[in-house]
């Protein structure tokens, strides 16, 4: 699956400040495009709490086409980027876009896994503009697939420019299973460096879950709560309805 993201969906976990436009409903991304003249698209709503603060729910859409073969450009909208005091998207609430390319086919009958490159930019937009930079992405992802079973990762560096803020690396990896055709469970691990000079680096753990009603329809969504970072006891939660045209 694939953005929030939902997104990278905002999983904002014990401090991971982390954007949309992932795998949905998953942190962490894979490298299969939108398939060549189709949309995927996701409605999502998102939140988090940290050091026992509630921030969101926030909510926007992200579109995924497959421009070409092996190719896809995503956008990642913002519904509610001033939702007022306590709101996340007056911390961060990104305008995203990328375009992800598939570089290496996978080779159903071996070992060897497709790879893509998937760089993306951030514009924070509403109240953010005035505390959060423009960032941009690039990392590499890996996907492998046998039977029922799908597992994918990788990570990258993040560009993070401002005052007191550092460059970073992000990381995650996620395994799925199909248990029936209609519904898919899986569990990842993500997590990044310190993104500035006075936060810590974080990982988190999470469970999420596709449930497909028809080839055209499907609810997915996903838990995640921080395991590596003391300073927080951070989860954050997505939901999202997808749409395939």
């Amino acid at each position: 699956m694939r953005t929030r993201s939902i997104v990278w969906m905002s999983a904002i976990v014990a401090s991971l400040a982390w954007p949309a436009l992932a795998g949905p409903p998953y942190v962490t991304d894979d490298a299969e495009p939108t398939e060549t003249g189709h949309f995927e698209n996701y409605l999502f709503t998102e939140g988090t709490r940290v050091d026992g603060a509630f921030s969101g729910p926030a909510t926007g859409v992200e579109i995924n086409y497959g421009a070409f073969e092996d190719t896809q450009v995503s956008l990642s909208l913002p519904f509610n980027p001033n939702p007022g005091a306590g709101g996340m998207g007056v911390v961060w609430a990104p305008l995203g876009g990328g375009v992800k390319y598939r570089f290496i086919e996978e080779d159903e009958e071996g070992w060897r896994p497709q790879v893509a490159f998937y760089p993306q930019i951030f514009f924070p937009v509403g109240s953010a503009t005035h505390t959060s930079p423009t960032t941009e992405l690039f990392p590499i992802w890996i996907q492998k697939s046998w039977g029922p079973w799908t597992t994918f990762g990788g990570g990258g560096y993040t560009n993070n420019p401002g005052s007191g803020n550092r460059d970073f690396a992000n990381y995650g990896w996620a395994i799925t299973r199909h248990l029936t055709d209609n519904l898919q469970l899986g569990v990842e691990l993500f997590g990044l460096s310190r993104d500035s000079a006075s936060d810590r680096a974080g990982t988190a753990a999470g469970f999420g879950w596709v449930y497909d009603f028809s080839e055209q329809w499907h609810l997915v969504g996903s838990l995640n709560a921080a395991v590596h970072n003391p300073q927080a006891d951070g989860f954050s939660f997505n939901i999202a309805a997808k749409w395939t045209i």
